[in-house]
């Protein structure tokens, strides 16, 4: 047998004895878990067997996630806040020790026009707090504790705009491009642990996330159920697929690469005239 073959059967032999990810019996944590995904995650989550926490800004929002889902544990905390990661990783690791799964949920996305003189040098970091920054100080927060867990992972959501501007939401656009960037570098680093690192690309979905574009000029997009991604990201989970594009997500992926001015051009199309200042 030559080198190659060598190669290729040692190769096969090592993904051969890897361990898939298995979906039960974990406990797991999901940040932004009152609606959307997060909310649709926990519920799936637990219907699998895990012990699942969601985290959330609004105390009402949570008490009615808690009431619906059954089992279901809560805790306030918001990711832009270094101070409320530090409280939440004591509060959390203190309680359930056995924590393996961290899912990087919790976003905002504003339709915004930069021309607007109303918005604060302040204010216009706010998605980069939320969507950036947060996942990123989670992540440092709860490493050391996810290496000591004999199998965990972290999910980190983007989104298909990571892969081409949408110039009506410009901000939200970037904090994705840079959470996908961090979590490849992520991957990587984390390549000699216990810890796999995935990535669920999203589509436009049916949440409120979306809620401010609905119907905006030039705003053609089909929205996809969030069930059906969040049930693509858990056999990705499954499958070990580090990389899940639901939808018209894998679409955009394609086109980003083959015909990159056409699909930004699309994408310039809702808010065209919001944006021309």
């Amino acid at each position: 047998m030559n080198k190659q073959g060598e190669w290729s059967q040692l190769t096969f032999v090592s993904l051969k004895k890897r361990k898939k990810m298995k979906l039960k019996n974990n406990t797991i944590l999901i940040t932004g878990g009152t609606s959307g995904f997060g909310l649709e995650f926990a519920k799936r989550l637990l219907e699998l067997g895990n012990t699942v926490i969601v985290t959330g800004r609004d105390p009402v929002k949570l008490a009615s996630a808690k009431k619906n889902l059954i089992g279901l544990h809560t805790f306030q905390s918001d990711v832009s806040n270094p101070e409320e990661i530090a409280e939440l990783y004591e509060k959390v690791t203190g309680q359930f020790p056995q924590l393996n799964i961290l899912i990087n949920n919790a976003g905002q996305m504003r339709r915004m026009s930069l021309h607007d003189t109303s918005i604060g040098i302040s204010d216009i970091t706010r998605e980069v707090e939320t969507n950036l920054m947060g996942p990123i100080r989670m992540v440092q927060a709860f490493l050391p504790h996810l290496k000591q867990m004999e199998s965990a992972a972290i999910l980190n959501v983007t989104s298909g705009l990571a892969l081409v501007p949408f110039p009506i939401a410009p901000i939200y656009g970037a904090t994705k491009s840079g959470l996908r960037s961090y979590t490849k570098s992520l991957r990587v680093q984390l390549k000699n642990t216990k810890i796999k690192v995935f990535e669920l690309i999203a589509p436009a979905a049916k949440t409120p996330l979306n809620d401010p574009f609905i119907g905006m000029d030039g705003f053609e997009v089909k929205l996809m159920e969030p069930q059906a991604i969040v049930h693509a990201a858990i056999k990705g989970l499954e499958k070990d697929q580090y990389e899940t594009y639901p939808g018209i997500a894998r679409m955009i992926k394609i086109m980003s690469r083959v015909a990159p001015a056409f699909i930004l051009k699309q994408l310039s199309k809702p808010g065209a005239n919001e944006m021309a200042g």
